[in-house]
């Protein structure tokens, strides 16, 4: 009996804001790593998440949503990540809502290099008629030459194992990578200060989110103990006020929330001391950006 060959490579999640890759993303993993919220936009980098099997390895980069309304430097710094994330990948995968397919998903199209295997990945499945979702697929068969086209509900874990067994199909035959126990390949820095942007995103008020930044301090282990310092980063005086609340239990709240995920991610305890600081204009300021990560 022949021995399945072992496959590997990268495979770029992309989509227009609030599609929900970052769900797809941790869904296929199994764990959360990719932070998310209802709010679009939450994701700002790419982040590589690695799920190793026994016949295949996979590393799929969540990219942030592709922005064509806003031109601050933060939104330019955020399509970067996604044409960056597009450079060496053996698969692209396009994911769209159930039912919806516009100018935003065809101006990405335009993105793909040529040559690479093209998914459509239909997400939220579960929000629609199966009736209504073919006509559906059938149409968007017509918007591109896919080499696959898979429905499937990030959120209700439907049709995952069916987009594995595809994406493993146009890997290609190589040794893994990556370690057989890695998740990613980004620090815990890094996911420490996405976590902690997370909680922002789904604690604050709609608008807010978008003109706040984290940037770690200080981060030291000892002992399986992580000390994590913090600042959470405003353009105006304002909302400095309005994240820290009254008798500073909104920041309290925010900073508990984020250091429980923390230690879970890090299967460790976490002492998390987070603060607020304004810094006018951050989002434009390209020194700023980069001192957040932001390349």
């Amino acid at each position: 009996m022949a021995v399945e060959p072992f496959r590997c490579g990268a495979i770029a999640l992309i989509g227009r804001p609030n599609v929900g890759k970052s769900t797809l993303l941790n869904a296929l993993l199994g764990q959360k790593l990719s932070i998310t919220s209802h709010k679009p936009q939450t994701t700002r980098q790419s982040l590589r998440g690695v799920l190793t099997t026994g016949t295949a390895q996979f590393v799929i980069i969540d990219t942030p949503g592709f922005q064509t309304r806003y031109r601050g430097a933060l939104n330019r710094a955020m399509n970067r990540a996604i044409r960056g994330a597009l450079e060496a990948v053996d698969v692209v995968a396009l994911v769209v809502e159930a039912k919806r397919f516009g100018a935003e998903d065809r101006a990405l199209l335009k993105q793909v290099p040529r040559g690479v295997p093209l998914f459509l990945v239909v997400n939220k499945i579960d929000t629609t008629e199966p009736a209504s979702l073919l006509p559906f697929l059938k149409k968007a068969a017509s918007e591109a030459q896919f080499d696959e086209i898979v429905p499937v509900s990030a959120s209700r874990g439907k049709g995952l194992e069916e987009l594995l067994g595809a994406l493993k199909r146009h890997l290609p035959e190589q040794p893994a990578i990556h370690s057989g126990d890695d998740l990613t390949d980004r620090n815990e820095r890094f996911l420490a200060a996405e976590f902690l942007r997370e909680k922002l995103f789904r604690l604050l008020g709609e608008e807010l989110p978008y003109s706040t930044g984290v940037e770690i301090e200080k981060f030291e282990e000892e002992r399986g103990m992580r000390r994590i310092h913090a600042a959470i980063v405003v353009g105006r005086e304002g909302h400095k006020a309005i994240i820290i609340g009254s008798g500073g239990s909104k920041l309290k709240r925010i900073a508990t929330a984020a250091r429980l995920d923390m230690e879970t991610l890090f299967g460790g305890k976490v002492y998390l001391e987070v603060w607020v600081k304004v810094r006018s204009g951050w989002t434009d300021d390209e020194a700023a950006l980069r001192r957040m990560g932001y390349g």
